[in-house]
């Protein structure tokens, strides 16, 4: 870890938005987050309401790093990003993938709570339909039991599913879907790694086929290389619906990593009905060129929290700031 910023530096400079979705996604209508900028470039610090301060803090270590430390060299200037799609109903699929350009691989979500099977596989089957040579792969967010996962991905496959993303809660029921699956539909694990007391148990217990990584709760760009490099398995670099100052991180991660063999889920900008910064940090083609983000003064006014959760988010970047 580097050298940490004087706090009265980082409180100086810190910006609470609001940012209104689209569509909702993960339960979330409006995404909050605290940017700031510092010597470096500008930081994010987005944890998700609910999450306490020992896992928040990892979220604040990446946004210091990319604010006062730079992020690393990296070994490409293009990095191909997928579409995502919420729990939504199929008649709404076409306008969420409207919002995204030259689509080549979608991410769906799946087990959604209070959502059926059959609402899945509709989602789905919408989404092949409409784009019939895509690469699909779904993501359950730990949704389903192993009895669940298996039925539910054997039933799914029919859709040509690039991979399945964290279908079960536990490690120990993520191998036990990949053994149940016998390679018919790989395993990705993401809360298993980015949430875990060791994110490297995963690799260890041949839980998953893949990893996905996000550069701020893993604690920054320079962290997440490090895990994927000891794990020793093939990489997705993925978002956790931040704004484009976020999402900067998570595209320095994918631009730095040796080898990228898949799409990243770094397009979720596109999801949300404003951003801070101008243009906004898109895909376009298919994937995002690596640059540098800024944020706009105008749009933070314009989506500057009010001064209630303004006053939350400072109370919690001092919480955090002192476990690191």
């Amino acid at each position: 870890m580097f050298s940490l910023p004087p706090l009265d530096e980082v409180l100086a400079g810190a910006h609470v938005v609001s940012l209104p979705m689209r569509v909702k996604f993960r339960g979330v209508q409006a995404r909050e987050v605290m940017v700031f900028k510092g010597p470096a470039g500008w930081g994010e610090f987005g944890p998700f309401l609910e999450y306490d301060d020992d896992e928040s803090a990892k979220w604040l270590a990446s946004a210091l790093e990319a604010g006062w430390l730079g992020q690393p060299a990296r070994v490409r200037d293009w990095v191909p990003v997928n579409a995502t799609v919420p729990a939504v109903a199929p008649a709404q699929v076409p306008a969420v993938l409207a919002a995204f350009d030259a689509v080549h691989t979608v991410k769906i979500k799946v087990a959604e709570a209070g959502q059926s099977l059959s609402e899945d596989a509709a989602r789905v089957g919408a989404v092949r339909h409409l784009l019939p040579e895509a690469k699909i792969r779904v993501d359950a967010n730990g949704g389903w039991d192993v009895e669940q996962a298996v039925s539910a991905l054997r039933m799914l496959s029919v859709f040509g599913l690039e991979y399945a993303e964290q279908p079960v809660a536990s490690i120990a029921e993520l191998a036990a879907v990949r053994v149940a699956l016998r390679g018919t539909v790989l395993i990705a694990a993401d809360e298993s790694v980015r949430k875990a007391t060791d994110p490297l148990a995963v690799a260890r217990a041949g839980a998953a086929d893949l990893l996905v990584v996000k550069a701020a709760p893993l604690g920054g760009v320079r962290r997440a290389l490090e895990i994927v490099a000891e794990a020793g398995l093939p990489a997705v670099v993925s978002s956790a619906l931040d704004s484009s100052v976020g999402i900067s991180a998570g595209l320095a991660l994918a631009a730095a990593l040796p080898e990228l063999p898949y799409a990243c889920g770094l397009g979720t900008v596109s999801l949300m009905a404003a951003d801070i910064a101008d243009p906004s940090l898109v895909a376009v083609a298919g994937g995002m060129e690596v640059r540098e983000v800024v944020a706009d003064p105008g749009l933070l006014a314009q989506c500057a929290a009010p001064a209630d959760r303004r006053e939350w988010w400072l109370q919690r970047l001092r919480r955090c700031y002192a476990l690191l």
